[in-house]
């Protein structure tokens, strides 16, 4: 066996080895010149939330903590100045976004969970805006559960049982209603309606069983097209009295899918290759399978079984000329047979060993016909940067290296082999875990307290030598007996910067590799990443010099620019602006356009609900001129990769947390402490229908089947973005609305009353829309005759009234944008102090959340808070950095008496 030689240090390309050879003489430096033209000039940013607890109910509060650290170091990022965090909902629509100031890295804020929340699965999605740049894969995802706990009068869950029929996949649907008491809801009726992608396939009514249940069957004869979707149902409360009740669809069939992953990426025909595979439901989660391999005579070669989370891996060397089949056993018993990769008769073999303490140990096997002269070349990246790269010439079939872990800081390491030619021929990603270089120590004056009493908090950072560090910080505490917690399900600053965010795809309970850590999770570790695609950089683009385009820059302060034209369209040079604040903070401040008209007001800071009114002139101080504000698309809503964590029956999933907040409402109302607005027993919600402004719908303004406000038009670029899935009963193909009871005849598109063709909705800015009005039923369509048969969208555009938030007249602009987020302090009573009245009940379950807590130059912090009235097991934890990247998370429990 030949050793590899070192040829690269961290940065430094073989200075003295390669006789100082130059980006133009010697591919590899070429590769490595362009890698770092990358890393220079597209810096990159992650983004970690800390939540103050996993799961929430309507009425809660929400705190995070933000950490904005660079890809490359993971240390705390001044890239960026401004955080963009979103709350979404299952339909993927934006219930809340905030903007929020970064400090050194730093933010934090809060939401509050209104009534008007329906419980569900929702997002919590954070990003900024220079990360926009590299795609969604890097945006911190999370999902979260908020349930209902009052008024609740119905609690609804729901199990499907698939089938296959001729006609498609059949599903039977069998929903349970109870009453917050757990009772079941017999004899009601319930109206159901069943949409997959938006498209209605099944309505009906029926009437629940003694158990409170109602089983409906459907069948899904689209199954290439149609997906997912989800159950609206109906259900009576009192006479004339109906509470909706929804349930997801994630899947109309149960097949699971097995994939097959050859290490390094190929088998080579007569070498010995590792072949990881992975196990995947049709919901996105992983599935328990066991099979054999064998050749194309039947014989079985090799047997496999899943180690964890349905994946595994097994050894074997493939004949020439050889094909593999696999039959896989599922848990139920069923079988079904898959097609292995075809071994090539030429390539090359990586085979990585990553158990050695101290070194990666790497084997590279080439076929008979690569054996000789020409070099390959092995490197090693890890967050961005070429640590390693190593040159040597295959003249056996095999050669070996080993490449020192103390070179990589912890976290993925991406081992690529490029040929003579410096083509990457085969890659594999392996993960490095040091010993923590900060830790995090917790500790109580007491072990053990009461309700109501002082808990004093003492907190200590170190280096792993015992060097006091200063460090920043976010800590929760929480009652555990209330919100019981799984600590392999949480989001943790390890599990989302060390693993998630560099990797493509769902990671199933990504935080069981760094809880408790063990030589099997860190196989199962590995596992992980031969089977799970990378998200960052690519060689092939890095080779082709394709670069990220940069559309959007890094936001160092709130800035309003624009252009000043003339009526004619032409720039304004040396034009007088001016921008007062209308509403908000009094803010007045003027400038003078450049040669090109434009003019910018930058690093602005105010607060949400401000309102601005600009106004220009031209260097004759005219007003005949117009303003064209810049406006930066806000992020579209995509498919979260994180969907299979979606529950299904989500009050159900929380039964303890909803029961508490229940016996907490009931307190309340004892008390005669609950809010008015949802005290009654029985509440019917009647929601007043839109006002329509400037319709030219012929049937009346408003008297639609549908009507889209503009306000529900903001987060997307084009009408067809907007309001795809927004409208049921309409689907875009090609940027032109189809209604499902006509999908072969487009919509007619009426814009202020002008007929134009169904191609022209893509030209429709949506800010410029006051609303949408809907027809697709014969009793709204029928006035318009034949242009009518297809179903009609009628446009009504904005017309420049002063309560819109971007109005237009000549010289004068209003607008109101979205300023920054102004976090609350988290309330935690003071009983020591008198003012505090002690007779107010005190149902904390979140009993304290401390979003920046720094330690002192000792590396020390100390808090003081009291218990509350609720007794049990209470949870501390803490996340943070230091000023060198290092982080850490601590963990404590005490009990309450």
């Amino acid at each position: 066996m030949k050793r590899l030689l070192l040829i690269a240090g961290a940065l430094i390309l073989c200075s003295s080895l390669c006789l100082k050879l130059t980006a133009q003489e010697d591919p590899l430096a070429g590769l490595i010149s362009k890698l770092q033209q990358v890393l220079d000039n597209y810096p990159q940013e992650k983004v970690h939330l800390h939540t103050d607890k996993p799961y929430y109910v309507v009425g809660d509060s929400l705190w995070f903590k933000g950490y904005i650290v660079n890809a490359e170091k993971n240390e705390l990022s001044g890239l960026s100045k401004i955080l963009y965090v979103d709350l979404i909902n299952e339909r993927d629509s934006v219930k809340k976004s905030l903007r929020i100031p970064v400090v050194l890295g730093l933010a934090w804020g809060d939401m509050v969970l209104s009534d008007s929340l329906a419980e569900g699965n929702y997002r919590l999605r954070a990003y900024t805006n220079w990360m926009r740049n590299f795609g969604e894969e890097y945006y911190f995802d999370k999902v979260i559960r908020i349930g209902r706990s009052f008024p609740n009068q119905i609690n609804a869950s729901v199990n499907y049982v698939f089938s296959k029929t001729a006609s498609g996949e059949q599903v039977r649907a069998e929903m349970q209603y109870t009453d917050s008491e757990g009772k079941p809801l017999s004899s009601r009726q319930v109206n159901y309606s069943i949409e997959l992608d938006n498209r209605v396939v099944s309505r009906g009514k029926g009437v629940t069983d003694e158990a409170g249940r109602l089983t409906v069957e459907f069948v899904n004869k689209q199954s290439f097209l149609l997906k997912s979707g989800r159950i609206f149902t109906q259900v009576q409360t009192a006479e004339k009295v109906f509470q909706n009740k929804s349930f997801l669809i994630k899947a109309t069939n149960s097949e699971v899918d097995v994939q097959f992953f050859p290490e390094g990426g190929q088998l080579i025909a007569g070498m010995r290759g590792r072949v990881a595979f992975k196990a995947v439901g049709p919901d996105g989660l992983s599935r328990a399978i066991s099979g054999v391999v064998k050749d194309n005579s039947g014989a079985v070669v090799k047997e496999f079984k899943a180690e964890h989370a349905g994946m595994g891996a097994f050894v074997f060397t493939p004949a020439a000329g050889g094909t593999y089949t696999a039959t896989v056993t599922f848990e139920d018993g069923s079988q079904k047979t898959f097609d292995l990769p075809k071994a090539l008769p030429s390539g090359y073999a990586l085979f990585v060993n990553n158990q050695d303490d101290t070194d990666i140990k790497v084997s590279i096997s080439a076929s008979a016909d690569l054996v000789g002269p020409t070099p390959v070349t092995l490197i090693a990246e890890s967050n961005g940067v070429v640590k390693f790269a190593g040159r040597n010439t295959l003249n056996k079939s095999n050669l070996t290296a080993s490449i020192p872990k103390e070179r990589f800081q912890t976290g993925i390491v991406r081992l690529t082999l490029f040929s003579g030619s410096m083509v990457p021929v085969a890659e594999r990603l392996v993960f490095v875990r040091h010993a923590p270089t900060i830790e995090l120590s917790i500790s109580n004056n007491k072990q053990e307290y009461g309700l109501r009493e002082k808990v004093e908090m003492s907190l200590m950072v170190k280096s792993a030598a015992g060097v006091p560090a200063t460090s920043a910080f976010s800590l929760g505490v929480i009652n555990e007996t209330k919100i019981p917690s799984d600590e392999d399900d949480e989001t943790t600053i390890f599990s989302n910067l060390l693993l998630s965010s560099d990797l493509k795809g769902y990671i199933e309970k990504p935080n069981y590799y760094f809880s408790s850590v063990s030589e099997a999770k860190d196989h199962h570790l590995d596992l992980l990443l031969m089977t799970q695609g990378w998200s960052r950089f690519t060689w092939k683009n890095t080779l082709a010099g394709i670069f990220p385009n940069l559309a959007f820059k890094p936001e160092t302060g709130i800035s309003i620019s624009g252009t000043v034209k003339t009526l004619g369209g032409k720039p304004v040079a040396s034009g007088k602006v001016m921008i007062l604040a209308s509403k908000g903070n009094g803010l007045l401040l003027d400038t003078l356009t450049n040669a090109e008209g434009r003019f910018s007001f930058d690093n602005l800071r105010f607060t949400d609900s401000t309102r601005f009114v600009i106004q220009a002139r031209n260097a004759k101080d005219k007003k005949n001129v117009e303003i064209e504000l810049d406006r930066v698309p806000a992020q579209l809503v995509t498919k979260s990769k994180n969907s299979p964590e979606i529950i299904l029956n989500v009050n159900a999933s929380m039964l303890p947390y909803l029961r508490t907040r229940q016996d907490e409402y009931d307190e309340l109302r004892r008390r005669g402490m609950l809010r008015r607005n949802i005290v009654l027993n029985e509440v019917r919600v009647s929601e007043k229908k839109p006002a329509v402004k400037n319709s030219s719908n012929l049937n009346g303004a408003g008297r639609a089947d549908a009507v889209i406000m503009g306000d529900k038009l903001q987060n997307c670029v084009t009408i067809e973005q907007c309001l795809q899935g927004l409208v049921a009963g309409v689907v875009f193909r090609n940027g032109i609305a189809y209604s499902t009871r006509s999908m072969d005849t487009p919509m007619q598109i009426i814009v202020d009353g002008m007929y134009v063709e169904p191609d022209y909705l893509t030209m429709i800015q949506p800010f410029d829309v006051e609303s949408v009005e809907v027809l697709r039923t014969i009793g709204n369509t029928a006035i318009y005759g034949m242009r009518g048969g297809g179903g009609l969208l009628i446009i009504n555009t904005k017309r420049g009234e002063s309560n819109y938030a971007y109005t237009y007249a000549p010289g004068i602009v209003t607008y109101n944008p979205v300023g920054y987020h102004v976090a609350r302090e988290f309330y935690s009573p003071n009983y020591d102090d008198p003012k505090v009245n002690k007779s107010l009940p005190d149902l904390r379950t979140t009993v304290l959340w401390v979003p920046h807590a720094v330690t002192d130059s000792s590396g020390k912090a100390q808090m003081k808070y009291f218990t509350s009235d609720n007794p049990g097991t209470y949870k501390v934890v803490a996340e943070g950095l230091d000023s060198k990247g290092g982080m850490f998370r601590k963990i404590l429990r005490f009990t309450v008496k």
